[in-house]
């Protein structure tokens, strides 16, 4: 009898928390870069933080480079950190179009077949073989937002960027589900500015209520 009372209260309460504002994360250009090519563009410099981001343990460096393609180039461009396995760097659609590259879109670490690209730094080039992408929208959550949102990792999603006078329904929103991770949403510039992100009220809603995973 009392799980009976129990479970609509219970039912009610997840169903609010997954109507509750996701905070959004626009990307900006950005690169991660390997320990090997960080220390070949910035030799005997350590790598610095600038700003802690959203995420635990990520941070936007002090350190840029200027990215480099055939036709043309994006300076000051942000390192975000800690170093990793394999450089790579995520830029818009625009970005790539001033660039002359035709960057995939991706999702993280999800290299092959990608574009080369040069980098510049203060002290030293260095030409990346591959590892440019336009990075696909995601949402980043814990295990615990996982099971109040009733998706799993790779689930794809409807979303709906609110709180601006330009309302935005995304699909195809990719979940990334680590116990490191806290609640957001990543969107680059081009995503941003056509649903009015740079707004501060601004935020996103899961529309589905289940996802649909995809390879």
């Amino acid at each position: 009898m009392e799980k009976a009372l129990l479970e609509p209260v219970v039912n009610k309460i997840l169903d609010e928390m997954r109507l509750r504002p996701i905070p959004l994360g626009v990307s900006n250009r950005h690169l991660h870069l390997s320990m090997q090519d960080y220390q070949r563009l910035f030799p005997q410099q350590p790598i610095t933080e600038k700003k802690a981001l959203l995420q635990p343990g990520q941070y936007a460096a002090e350190q840029t480079v200027t990215l480099v393609g055939p036709k043309g180039s994006l300076k000051n461009v942000r390192i975000l950190g800690p170093l990793r396995s394999h450089s790579q760097v995520e830029i818009s659609r625009t970005d790539a179009r001033t660039l002359g590259i035709n960057a995939p879109l991706r999702m993280s670490g999800n290299l092959d077949d990608t574009p080369a690209i040069t980098l510049v730094s203060p002290f030293a080039e260095l030409t990346l073989p591959h590892g440019v992408i336009v990075a696909l929208r995601h949402i980043h959550m814990s295990p615990l937002d996982a099971l109040i949102y009733r998706v799993k990792h790779g689930d794809r999603v409807q979303v709906a960027i609110q709180g601006s006078g330009r309302r935005l329904i995304l699909d195809d929103v990719a979940i990334r589900v680590s116990p490191q991770m806290k609640l957001e949403m990543h969107i680059d510039t081009d995503e941003a500015n056509a649903a009015g992100a740079d707004d501060p009220a601004a935020f996103a809603t899961i529309l589905t209520s289940s996802g649909t995973t995809r390879p």
